[in-house]
């Protein structure tokens, strides 16, 4: 089928040196390919741009990208202006507040210039602590250890990522594990922290890993290197000859595991878990060679984690200390419940209840600290931190336990990093859409936290020019969808202004009301910006996950639909300044809204977007597919498959006046893989009706997450911003 319009902002791939005033767009060649499956029959025009070996398909994303920089081309003096903007807000050589962790002191520094963090520490009895946080640029003047430079490492790469951070228990070994493609293909190394050398070991393809207490053995888990599921654990024991010890290979392909060490420091616990169940098996720090113990085994649809707890009061009608496993366990009700087991018996029989089901409480998350327990909850889409003082005749927890109060009606607040077991102090960050991200240590014998660093903004930022609302939409059943939002006060709320919809909904995943200062230099121009809670991610606990996914998928879409058309309603914005953004999942979420609802929205920038969801769920061969059958659905399941049809953004796809697109990916995810966007691309423009640039750029060089360097990224915000003021005709 042909263009709908040669008016399209274009170029032709051709002749890239010469571009010209209209540039034409790429125009992927169609080769069909039919699949037929439950008596459906598909053609797929463009499955050959998954040969990622194949030179045309390399050609053809080069032409896509020449094409994007010829048309932004006009915009690259307001990009470059946007990213001095951006960049003029932060504090470029900063530390970060340091976390105690068996007598060091552990911090990052950047360094004005530099792309990546270096990682030090310093003895705690080092008396210049106070002067390096209050002032970084004395950092050079104290005694500290410079354990990782990622720069150093990042050298010759265009990505680097950091993995695992694990130093052993006499502090004189660093487990760490680098990615350098995008790929999350992470290798495992260990670093002599007394000599600054390598130890002769490294693994590759390590998604986790942890020391037990003898200093000498290491428990790492890998990734299946075609589905990159990860499913295997290793021991590696320091001076032994040979391959390392096969110690578990999980088989169900519908299960990744996980090796990490309890916050006691006592047990090595392996979490094998799906989207949907999981079980924990554990081993004592001190017996690395032992045979790893089942606490309970796995039963569909239940989900359990596990830490340890050394000395607890662990029945509420026992009150004599005993050594237990803490556990969060979903076995009475969704949102789960906190329970006790002895670990000489940890079987289910014997689980004591400590904190209830509440069903309007999402239990999250519990950290166990010797004197404390801190519960991470969730209610009405907000976050909580509770705080249970532990003493010796515990016996109602809920009752005696206490939340930290947080007072702007949006925010996020999220445990910090607190390695040490006996600390009486619990470290949280909090942050919102007008206060920047903020570092607290919270005495529980005091019940005071204490400020230990406010994100700096430099540049003059005053919060009292900034408003944020909590709002909720009605759904087409409805349920009510929180809304958090932000803007200048003296925006007007007139429907005249431009406003920035963001939205994910799936895996139970929350989107935080977070602070960022590169989003000043939308609000100072009179955007409004937004965020829509919607049904598929986990701002209400596991139910609103439910609610969303699977056979309920397309609740997720009418709930930001929804969103959007209560935000018109209330006149901060209208159809024709309405601009939308998601990625990933978030991504699929975009091309869904896009086909169900193209007028509704001005323009649409999406990244990494989850598009061909029907031709990669089929494909069992891809990072993630089995196992998240729990998620979408299994195609090869009648009633599974026309369903994920009926909503899936590739698939639907027809002549439509689709809105203004940015479309972005990674030459190197591996989670979408980025023929999903080339495709979507690649069909969509034959079949747009309306005169709207569609823009697709790929990084050839990074992954999922896009570019690592924090330079770089700014840049791709930089361009984003650029895009996205440009259909609403804001040129400086």
């Amino acid at each position: 089928m042909e263009p709908k319009s040669t008016q399209e902002f274009s170029i032709a791939p051709a002749d890239v040196a010469h571009e010209s005033a209209h540039p034409q767009p790429p125009v992927a060649a169609r080769k069909p390919v039919e699949h037929r499956l439950h008596g459906d029959l598909r053609v797929d025009d463009y499955a050959w741009l998954r040969e990622k070996d194949n030179p045309d398909v390399i050609r053809h994303l080069e032409a896509e990208n020449a094409y994007t920089k010829a048309v932004l081309q006009p915009t690259e003096a307001f990009q470059e202006k946007l990213y001095q903007e951006m960049l003029s807000r932060i504090q470029q050589t900063d530390l970060t507040v340091p976390y105690q962790l068996r007598g060091y002191s552990y911090f990052t520094r950047t360094l004005e210039g530099k792309q990546y963090p270096l990682h030090y520490r310093r003895p705690d009895s080092d008396s210049s602590v106070v002067a390096q946080q209050v002032a970084p640029q004395l950092g050079t003047q104290c005694s500290e250890d410079l354990l990782l430079d990622l720069n150093a490492l990042a050298e010759g790469h265009s990505f680097l990522g950091l993995g695992a951070f694990e130093v052993s228990e006499d502090n004189q070994l660093l487990a760490y594990s680098t990615d350098t493609t995008g790929f999350r293909q992470y290798t495992l190394k260990i670093k002599d922290l007394r000599t600054g050398g390598h130890l002769p070991f490294h693994a590759g393809r390590v998604t986790s890993a942890a020391w037990a207490a003898d200093n000498r053995s290491l428990f790492y888990t890998v990734e299946d290197v075609v589905t990159k599921r990860s499913h295997r654990l290793y021991r590696h024991t320091l001076g032994e000859p040979g391959p390392d010890p096969l110690l578990i290979d999980e088989t169900d392909e519908r299960f990744r595991i996980e090796i990490a060490r309890t916050r006691s420091g006592a047990y090595l616990m392996l979490l094998a878990a799906s989207h949907t169940t999981s079980e924990v098996r554990y081993l004592s720090a001190g017996d690395p060679s032992g045979e790893f113990q089942l606490i309970a085994p796995r039963e569909d649809a239940h989900e359990y984690y596990a830490d340890h707890h050394p000395k607890f009061a662990a029945a509420q009608n026992d009150s004599s200390p005993s050594d237990v496993f803490v556990i969060r366990t979903n076995s009475g009700g969704r949102t789960f419940r906190l329970v006790a087991a002895p670990v000489s018996s940890p079987q289910r029989s014997n689980w004591q209840e400590l904190v209830p089901n509440r069903a309007a409480v999402m239990l999250s998350a519990a950290q166990p600290f010797r004197s404390h327990l801190v519960l991470f909850e969730r209610e009405d889409g907000l976050p909580f931190l509770r705080v249970i003082p532990l003493t010796e005749n515990s016996k109602d927890l809920l009752q005696q336990s206490y939340r930290i109060n947080f007072n702007e009606p949006a925010y996020n607040a999220a445990p910090g990093m607190n390695p040490e077991f006996d600390q009486t102090h619990f470290r949280y960050s909090y942050e919102s859409f007008i206060t920047p991200r903020s570092i607290f240590d919270f005495d529980v014998r005091g019940r005071q936290s204490t400020l230990r660093k406010q994100q700096p903004v430099l540049g003059g930022y005053d919060a009292t020019l900034y408003g944020s609302e909590r709002l909720h939409a009605a759904a087409p059943d409805g349920t009510r969808i929180p809304i958090s939002i932000v803007y200048r006060k003296d925006t007007p709320r007139d429907e005249k202004a431009p406003l920035l919809l963001y939205g994910y909904g799936s895996y139970g995943i929350s989107m935080p009301v977070n602070f960022s200062s590169n989003r000043l230099s939308l609000l100072d121009r009179g955007m409004i910006y937004a965020v829509a809670h919607i049904r598929g991610g986990g701002e209400l606990g596991k139910p609103w996950h439910d609610a969303g996914r699977m056979h309920h998928k397309r609740n997720t879409f009418t709930d930001f639909i929804a969103s959007a058309e209560h935000l018109i309603a209330l006149r901060f914005t209208n159809s024709k300044k309405l601009i939308i953004e998601g990625g990933s999942a978030g991504g699929l979420l975009m091309g869904a809204v896009s086909n169900f609802r193209p007028d509704l929205f001005h323009a649409v920038i999406t990244q990494v977007p989850f598009v061909d969801v029907l031709n990669t769920m089929l494909d069992a061969t891809l990072p993630l597919t089995v196992g998240e059958y729990e998620e979408w659905g299994n195609p090869q399941i009648a009633e599974d498959y026309f369903y994920i049809k009926s909503y899936c953004p590739y698939t639907n796809l027809e002549p439509k006046p689709y809105p203004a697109m940015l479309v972005k990916t990674g030459l190197n995810d591996s989670q979408v893989m980025y023929w999903e966007p080339a495709k979507y691309v690649a069909k969509l423009r034959p079949l747009k009706t309306a005169v709207t640039p569609l823009l697709f750029k790929i990084n050839m060089g990074a992954g999922h997450g896009g570019a690592s360097g924090r330079y770089d990224y700014l840049r791709e915000i930089a361009l984003d911003y650029a895009f996205l003021l440009l259909q609403l005709g804001i040129h400086s």
